[in-house]
């Protein structure tokens, strides 16, 4: 059966140019069932008005007309109240919909059969005013907790008319960020009640870089951001997330900061055959790795865990770490990581595993509450192996997360540690496929499950084990809020 299209724009005194454009991308959208409501909200451009009556005459359009300005949530809601189609589609009075998007969006929505689709997203293009595309966003698959940092699915957004007004439609209030607020709660019933939601990898939207939308107005551009943040907050205190939601990095990017439950336990392994480097043959890669972490200001057993057969005048070097307050526990053959890391959670049991690679240094100067952000992820319901940033000494990216296959444009290894993108991959937290375990934290109930895939290097056996938690259904997850840098160029494994 095909679904009925729904389009709702609110509009208030866009750009005559960019109005009559996102007009004409919908009047010439191919073969589907698609009705639009626009509501003006009181637009002070006459020009604007009777362009709007003009289109109230095609059969397939409805125009209304406030008699004041109510703002963006109230001429949403009263575009919802005249739909009567099976999906609601947002489109921004600014913008346009790339050709053939509904049909491609109809087909696979006809295509649901006996599961509902409650949402559905497509990727977008930034352009400039003249239409020509600035920058593509491809997006990844539904990702609940990048989603919760950032509005990423953002346009096009279809939504499935009953689940929309199930949770209430848009709510008064979040002016600015009010489909951000209205996304979570459709898409966290969707979850509740095992409806799908959909990536659909086409270009279906150009977002114009127009200065009268909301997402784009400096003077309504704080309060939108404070509403997606109290959006967020709301869905936390909704699930039973404790954590307090606080502004990001940068502007619409913000941080779920999970408290860690306050009885956890937690076992920080470095796992080292601790071999002397060529290039400095009385040094180990270890002892930086120590040597930044103190054991008394993190809330954790910290631990050696090397081969029973190293010389005495080997572990003699880690005297230092020792009266530092770290434990050492010597490994029988055969010596690899995984095996390491169960005997020294044999040796300290806890709650959570945090695995760090010889080599690498925490920076607690960038990332303070590192281990604890680490350990509160991996004790999340559903949370698998969770990594995060790891940096050469300049800044460059090492590792922060894989998605295999890989959905991005650009590539993550090279950037620049805090450098902004499309995405903003690097500066907020999300779901990916694969982790390594040169910087990781997994629950050690989900390390029993499956540390026998951990086999080979750092890189390889969290690929292995983080792919096979992620097959049983956990969520592998990237945090930018444990920063670590490769102080010494250890062998961490092909990724």
């Amino acid at each position: 059966m095909t679904p009925r299209l729904s389009i709702i724009t609110p509009v208030y005194d866009p750009p005559l140019g960019a109005l009559r454009a996102c007009a004409d991308s919908v009047l010439h959208q191919g073969d589907c069932e698609w009705q639009w409501c626009l509501v003006d909200d009181g637009s002070t451009n006459p020009d604007v008005r009777a362009l709007l009556a003009e289109l109230g005459r095609h059969p397939q359009i409805e125009v209304v007309f406030r008699e004041v300005n109510g703002g963006i949530v109230a001429a949403s809601n009263d575009a919802l109240a005249r739909i009567d189609g099976d999906y609601v589609v947002l489109l921004d009075h600014d913008d346009t919909i790339a050709p053939g998007t509904l049909a491609a969006v109809s087909a696979t929505l006809a295509d649901a059969h006996d599961t509902p689709i409650d949402y559905l997203y497509t990727d977008e293009a930034h352009c400039h005013l003249d239409g020509t595309i600035a920058l593509p966003f491809a997006k990844p698959h539904w990702s609940p907790e990048r989603f919760r940092s950032s509005m990423y699915t953002c346009h096009l957004s279809v939504l499935r008319a009953e689940a929309v007004r199930a949770v209430g439609g848009f709510r008064p209030g979040y002016d600015g960020s009010q489909d951000h607020d209205l996304v979570l709660r459709v898409t966290e019933a969707a979850t509740a009640n095992g409806n799908r939601i959909v990536h659909l990898p086409i270009m279906g939207y150009l977002w114009r870089n127009v200065t009268s939308s909301v997402s784009r107005v400096s003077a309504s551009l704080e309060r939108a951001i404070e509403n997606g943040r109290r959006a967020v907050h709301d869905q936390c205190q909704r699930l039973g997330i404790d954590a307090t939601v606080e502004q990001g990095p940068v502007a619409g990017i913000y941080r779920v900061h999970r408290r860690r439950p306050a009885t956890s336990r937690a076992t920080l392994v470095v796992a080292t055959q601790l071999r002397p480097e060529a290039s400095r043959p009385h040094a180990l890669a270890a002892l930086a790795t120590l040597a930044s972490i103190d054991p008394h200001e993190v809330n954790a057993t910290c631990v050696v865990a090397y081969p029973a057969t190293v010389s005495p005048e080997i572990v003699d070097m880690l005297q230092p770490a020792i009266r530092a307050g770290w434990q050492l526990v010597p490994v029988d053959k055969p010596f690899d990581i995984a095996h390491a890391i169960s005997r020294a959670l044999l040796a300290y049991p806890a709650d959570a595993l945090v695995s760090i690679a010889p080599g690498l240094v925490a920076r607690p100067d960038l990332t303070p509450d590192w281990l604890d952000t680490l350990v509160a992820l991996a004790l999340d319901p559903g949370a698998g192996l969770v990594t995060g940033l790891l940096c050469d000494t300049s800044g460059k990216v090492l590792h922060a997360g894989w998605d295999i296959p890989e959905f991005r444009m650009y590539r993550l290894e090279d950037r620049v540690a805090g450098e902004t993108s499309v995405g903003n991959d690097l500066l907020l937290e999300r779901e990916c496929t694969h982790a390594s375990l040169a910087v990781a934290a997994v629950s050690t109930a989900q390390w029993r499950e499956a540390h026998h895939f951990a086999q080979g290097l750092w890189h390889k056996a969290g690929r292995e084990l983080s792919g096979a938690l992620l097959a049983g259904g956990a969520r592998t997850l990237y945090t930018p809020y444990a920063r670590f840098d490769q102080h010494t160029a250890v062998h961490l494994g092909s990724k």
